[in-house]
């Protein structure tokens, strides 16, 4: 989408969310990664969620026989983050990988762990199987995989980073005969970095698609706006001790001229 909306105070979607709902019903889309910029690109959040298109709501309807409008229908959950990212040309990364490839996805075990403060992880985790995962036998895959997409868990954050799996080869024919050899007993295959790596911060998760009952709040997230006043205070606050040092500097110079006597020989010379 082009065009920004504010989102409302509590959060969730606002005025863009009913509009993102809106276009992936009529696309008949399943998941959706929707990217919200903030304070002219100063601030990016990353929205992942489930929809549930057109299509699947005649199912429901009919295979329930019930209203339309006492089904779950609004889709969900939906997951709200704060992003920060570093691009390619910010790395210098000499990985690569085929474009429309399908990735490799490796989760922390943090994103399976029991511990009742990590159970949202679990819900993050499925999003992001069905947002950045291909569907086996998808018309528009590739028939190979060539990267991995590596999810890691630190610090109350998300980690993502891009990797692209090479196989090492021979120098040599005597090298190349042992691999031969080995083939299929051990892998010659490492990962170099290719990017972009991006952080994301959980923010909140929704019920539904961009709206509905909230499941989870960070309650450590602190909005970007808040650190900025903050930052824009403690320039203020120095500025203030700068004028005074200035002032008492002055009146300190002014008070030992006045209190230096006058030199009956200091004009002789003159």
């Amino acid at each position: 989408m082009g065009k920004n909306y504010s989102g409302s105070g509590n959060g969730n979607g606002g005025g863009y969310g009913a509009a993102v709902n809106e276009i992936t019903e009529v696309r008949g889309c399943h998941t959706v990664m929707f990217l919200e910029c903030r304070k002219r690109g100063q601030d990016g959040y990353l929205w992942l969620g489930r929809t549930c298109p057109a299509n699947l709501q005649m199912q429901m309807a009919e295979s329930t026989n019930a209203p339309s409008k006492h089904l779950m229908i609004s889709g969900g959950p939906s997951v709200k983050f704060h992003i920060n990212i570093h691009t390619m040309d910010e790395l210098k990364l000499t990985g690569n990988c085929m474009n429309g490839s399908r990735p490799i996805l490796i989760f922390d075990l943090q994103f399976s762990s029991n511990d009742p403060n990590l159970s949202h992880l679990q819900i993050i985790k499925h999003l992001m199987i069905d947002v950045f995962g291909t569907p086996r036998g998808h018309p528009k895959s590739k028939p190979f995989v060539d990267r991995v997409m590596a999810f890691y868990y630190t610090d109350g954050k998300i980690w993502v980073r891009n990797y692209q799996i090479l196989k090492q080869t021979a120098s040599t024919a005597k090298e190349a005969q042992a691999q031969r050899k080995l083939a299929g007993q051990s892998s010659s295959a490492f990962l170099i970095e290719i990017g972009p790596r991006f952080v994301l911060n959980p923010v909140r998760i929704f019920r539904g698609s961009f709206r509905g009952q909230t499941l989870y709040v960070n309650e450590e997230f602190v909005n970007p706006n808040v650190v900025r006043s903050m930052e824009k205070k403690e320039k203020g606050e120095r500025y203030v001790k700068r004028k005074g040092a200035e002032k008492k500097r002055k009146r300190y110079e002014e008070e030992l001229t006045a209190v230096v006597p006058v030199d009956p020989l200091g004009d002789v010379f003159r």
